[in-house]
């Protein structure tokens, strides 16, 4: 059993109407030392996998597939072995 943890952000190039968003409100509270705010997304994948090579192929084409849209995202993920209590 494996543990993916995925991180999708927007390329650099692509406009993040989030980032700028919490970048404002966090100006507001008074944090004025933002200079900026990229959002992304984050997801803990738990796969059974028969070892870690088959596990990251198949986060690589999840990635892919559903978990990043390819044109305006870039993904990237670290693979480890679940914990025992967590299976």
């Amino acid at each position: 059993m494996f543990l993916a943890r995925v991180y999708v952000t927007l390329k650099p190039a692509v406009n993040d109407p989030q980032g700028l968003t919490i970048r404002g409100a966090l100006r507001s509270l008074g944090f004025a030392a933002v200079d900026s705010v990229r959002a992304g997304k984050y997801m803990e994948i738990r796969i059974d996998a028969p070892d870690a090579g088959a596990a990251e192929t198949q986060v690589a084409e999840m990635c892919r597939k559903l978990l990043a849209n390819p044109v305006i995202e870039d993904f990237r993920f670290q693979l480890e072995e679940a914990p025992a209590a967590a299976r």
